[in-house]
This record gives C-alpha cells, sequence and structure tokens, in this order.
C-alpha cells in the first residue's frame, strides 16, 4: 500500500498538470495590448458554425440527444433543448463575463472603446455518470472590434481546450460543465490581456 500511493499521487499530479496546460490561446492578428489600459469593455457572443462533440451541426446534436432523452423519459429531451439554448445567456456568457472582467480589472460597458466577440467554434459537452466522467471543453475565436465600427478589427485570437469541470465532481449537468469552460476562457483570456 505505501508503494502504490506514491504512485496513485504522482498519477493524479500528472493528470492534473494536463488539464491545466491544456488551454491555449493564440493572438492570430494584431495585438492584445490594446485593451491594456482599457478599464471597460463590451462583450458579445456568437454561436456560428458550432460543432459539438462528434456532429459537425450543432442542430444534428440537439436532434439526436433531444431524441435519446426523450425515448427514456417522454418530455425529458424536450426540457433539456430547451435548456440547451438557454444556458447561453443565463450560465454560459454571465460566467465568461464574471471571469473575464474580475481577472482583467474591467467594467462591462456597451459604449466602452472596444468589444470582444468571442464565437464558440466546438463543444465537447463532456459527461459525468458517477463512476465515470469526461470533462466538457469548448474552442473559440476572439475578435477585438471597435465598438463604434465594429467592422475595425483590432485583434484576432483564438482559444483550445478551456476546460469544464468541477473539483467537487457534481458536474453531473451539461450546462455546469459547459459554463465551468467559459469561465476558464474569460478568466484565461484577461491573463492573455494583463
Amino acid at each position: 500500500m505505501k508503494v502504490l500511493r506514491p504512485i496513485m499521487l504522482m498519477a493524479a499530479a500528472t493528470a492534473l498538470a494536463a488539464n491545466v496546460h491544456a488551454q491555449r490561446i493564440r493572438v492570430t492578428e494584431g495585438s492584445l495590448d490594446v485593451l491594456k489600459n482599457e478599464k471597460d469593455i463590451n462583450i458579445e457572443y456568437s454561436y456560428d458554425h458550432m460543432k459539438v462533440g462528434k456532429f459537425d451541426k450543432e442542430a444534428d446534436y440537439v436532434t439526436s440527444r433531444t431524441e435519446e432523452l426523450n425515448k427514456k423519459e417522454p418530455g425529458r429531451g424536450d426540457t433539456w433543448a430547451k435548456a440547451w439554448v438557454a444556458d447561453r445567456k443565463s450560465r454560459f456568457e454571465p460566467k465568461f463575463d464574471e471571469l473575464f472582467t474580475k481577472t482583467a480589472d474591467m467594467t462591462l460597458a456597451t459604449k466602452a472603446k472596444y468589444t470582444i466577440i468571442f464565437n464558440t467554434s466546438f463543444v465537447e459537452p463532456g459527461f459525468n455518470v458517477g463512476v465515470m466522467k469526461k470533462n466538457a471543453y469548448i474552442d473559440g475565436e476572439i475578435l477585438i472590434v471597435e465598438t463604434a465600427d465594429k467592422n475595425k478589427v483590432v485583434a484576432k485570437a483564438t482559444i483550445e481546450k478551456a476546460p469544464g469541470r468541477s473539483f467537487w465532481g457534481n458536474d453531473f449537468d451539461t450546462g455546469e460543465r459547459i459554463s465551468e469552460a467559459y469561465a476558464m476562457a474569460g478568466k484565461a483570456l484577461a491573463r492573455k490581456v494583463k
């Protein structure tokens, strides 16, 4: 037992380190430096051409998941499908906003000089069935534009594999896992800005 304990601790530390470093932000055009001295920011979201899990189209995923859940319990899939869309405004976007503004020490303002447009391009919803789990994560494209003229792009970046997981393991709800991915993405982007 004494031999197994250090091996188990090492494996856990390695897994944690792999998850921490999995998230990447790459600036592909311009510079995030324009936001360094800003106190206000506007943030908008889009979900254009979003892929989900093994599905190239979000609509195909929603149809498949809705049918699967409705077979188990009539109406459950329909309820889930409504929550899938509603979670964007009620859970995902507020988490990103909160962690970005807190970490970057900025305030949300629709009249800010710059707007961040975050387009989610991929969602891995993950799962947690108690004895087995797979963390959620998101990928996205980030545009920083002038609020007065959103055609003036100041910078472009990508974020890959922003992880969504609960440290206490109570992330049985898909929305909970994905909202944590948005929180991590917001925090990571703010750190990159700072």
